[in-house]
């Protein structure tokens, strides 16, 4: 058993340990808790710039293809002009380069009124009309209204395939429509700007994450600082559509085989996130876990000593000096004072202690008066391991038939007394609770322990077991057979199948003495008594299990067996009445020995609490045992 003083050591390590972890689990939480913020907003303030240069640069593509589209306008005005004035221009296709070079336009087409191609720059177009594909048509219109002047949005050419913006309008004879064709530098240029993938591009210089926009239907990757993952899917890096669509404040993710913190939000139909690894998002907390871990532990440490320090000087050394003064009074020396004055709490521990002393004192000597005013034998005695000795009242010498010289060996040494009330234990008296025979005596005997002290009382009840025995003898017990007789047999079936459950398999056999009426007309009254006590001695402890025997008057007897395994061992057992029936001899005298008969019938009583009723059965099928014998003249 450890000491006070280690227990609070060990206790205050244990404390300062957990409150330690703690801690530090708790900060390390913490820590985790605040880069995930701070990883969340970085990501989130990112966004905000990009949906601000998106809107900015929305703005500026809006006032270039409206720039533009006027500019388309003007120049198939004034070409329509310079044709009008110079019709031989329709003429010559160079004339009409020229004339594009000139007014910095890409494609110049004629159109009739019917709405066909017959002049411009590119021949291979002349006999196109309007109706030559989705891209033509949208100037169809323009045969029916003369006054239409249309601009057409950026849009793959019918030929070609290739991007371009057409405007056309007619001449002011009303002759021929002129197209202007125009490759939309200047608005594709604005247009990427607003392209994510350039959006991006300004992020590379930060190294500690990746940016990448998806598309919402398809998961395809369609913009990223990293430009190997673009036009790849996000299940090639390591991601899935259903983790970027959740509506939750990132997620942690493999992406390209590193553990990751991912951020993604919904912009118009796609989605665009931010990467960064734990690495970096984690990377400032190694140094400051360390610095917390000193001073944490520098602060337990001082706290360790000063707690620890305090409670010995205040707490352990009082009890200490408590726990010499116990020991001294444990060993009999019951005028030691104790007067521990560190403390409040010490002072009036060291009162309480001194007045139960006394107590203790006092009730030891009322004991004494009570008990040598009493008519009965009574003895009390006490002992602990730490004293030697044994210290009993006047009485108890003589309640355990001791001499002076057993006595007075007995309270030198406890552990010779501990002996001699061991071997008292072992003949307990049947029936009786804590009460056991010595010599011709009988004494009841009880003891309390706690903890290494133990009190025992001891007192004389031979005159009360004697009596006892002896109106149960009288009351109980047949005085021929020595069985019990037809009330004690009730008395202990009562009590037994009051728990039918805990008999295991029994049987009831009830019994009769064959001849009884023959052998007392023979021989005489004495030699029939003679005759059923040889029967008796059959049946008493009869089988290997418990079992229970009684006369019930004249030559009826009732055999119980209980207490059996099964049904078959119950069997075997009930059988071995049949060897008996017919083998045994009662010598009556000296000179006379009659075979020993007797019928029985048997019923076994299952978990039934109804032991009359298996009674009557036994009854039933003893007589009709009897019946056979005779019959057979057995």
């Amino acid at each position: 058993m450890q000491t006070l003083r280690n227990i609070i050591s060990r206790y205050m390590r244990s404390v300062t340990f957990v409150l330690v972890v703690v801690l530090l689990a708790l900060i390390l939480c913490l820590q985790i808790m605040s880069e995930h913020k701070q990883a969340y907003q970085a990501a989130t303030e990112t966004f905000r710039q990009i949906e601000q240069l998106l809107e900015q640069n929305l703005a500026e593509l809006e006032e270039v293809e409206e720039a533009y589209r006027q500019t388309c306008l003007h120049n198939a005005e004034a070409i329509a002009y310079i044709i009008e004035d110079n019709p031989s221009a329709l003429n010559s296709v160079d004339e009409l380069k020229k004339i594009a070079r000139m007014m910095e336009v890409d494609e110049i087409h004629i159109f009739d009124t019917t709405g066909r191609i017959y002049a411009g720059t590119h021949p291979e177009y002349y006999d196109f009309t309007f109706d030559s594909g989705e891209q033509m048509q949208f100037f169809k219109p323009m045969l029916t209204d003369k006054s239409l002047r249309l601009v057409q949005d950026i849009t793959p050419n019918t030929a070609e395939a290739k991007l371009m913006q057409y405007s056309a309008l007619w001449s002011k004879s009303g002759a021929f429509i002129v197209q202007v064709g125009m490759e939309p530098v200047n608005v594709m240029k604005a247009t990427e700007k607003n392209e994510l993938s350039y959006l991006f591009s300004l992020f590379r210089v930060n190294p500690d994450a990746n940016y990448y926009a998806i598309d919402g239907k398809t998961g395809g990757i369609i913009g990223s600082t990293d430009l190997s993952c673009v036009g790849r899917n996000l299940s090639e890096i390591g991601l899935s559509l259903s983790d970027v669509t959740l509506d939750r404040k990132g997620f942690h993710a493999n992406v390209n085989g590193e553990e990751s913190y991912c951020v993604f939000v919904k912009y118009n139909d796609n989605y665009i996130g931010r990467v960064l690894s734990r690495r970096i998002l984690y990377q400032r907390i190694p140094l400051t876990t360390v610095g917390l871990v000193f001073c944490l532990i520098t602060i337990a440490v001082i706290l360790f000593q000063v707690v620890t320090r305090s409670m010995n000087q205040y707490v352990v050394d009082g009890i200490h000096r408590v726990n010499e003064k116990l020991h001294s009074i444990a060993q009999g020396n019951l005028d030691e004072m104790i007067n521990i004055q560190t403390s409040v709490e010490f002072s009036e521990l060291s009162g309480y202690i001194n007045r139960m002393k006394q107590s203790l004192l006092d009730n030891s000597e009322k004991m004494s008066y009570v008990l040598s005013k009493t008519n009965m034998y009574i003895g009390v005695y006490e002992y602990n391991h730490h004293m030697k000795r044994v210290r009993f009242t006047q009485h108890v010498p003589r309640i355990l038939c001791l001499e002076p010289e057993e006595a007075e060996t007995l309270s030198s040494d406890y552990r010779v007394f501990q002996t001699f009330i061991s071997k008292l234990c072992n003949n307990p008296v049947k029936d009786e609770t804590n009460v056991f025979s010595l010599k011709d005596h009988y004494i009841k005997l009880e003891e309390m322990g706690r903890d290494d002290e133990i009190f025992g009382v001891v007192i004389d009840v031979t005159d009360e077991i004697r009596k006892r025995l002896k109106i149960e003898a009288e009351r109980d017990y047949d005085p021929l057979t020595g069985l019990y007789n037809r009330r004690g047999l009730e008395l202990r079936l009562s009590t037994l199948f009051a728990e039918p459950e805990s008999l295991g398999h029994s049987a009831i056999v009830m019994i009769d003495a064959d001849n009884l009426k023959t052998i007392n007309d023979t021989y005489g009254h004495d030699a029939g008594d003679v005759y059923l006590k040889e029967i008796a001695g059959l049946f008493r402890n009869f089988g290997p299990k418990s079992s229970l025997s009684a006369r019930l008057g004249g030559d009826e007897f009732i055999l119980f067996l209980y207490h059996y395994g099964s049904e078959q061992e119950l069997t075997d057992t009930v059988s071995l009445l049949t060897d008996l029936q017919n083998s045994r001899f009662a010598s009556l005298n000296d000179q006379v020995r009659v075979p020993l008969r007797f019928s029985f019938g048997c019923s076994l009583t299952g978990q039934s609490a109804d032991y009359k009723k298996r009674m009557k059965e036994a009854d039933e099928r003893m007589y009709e045992n009897k019946r056979k014998r005779k019959e057979s003249g057995v």
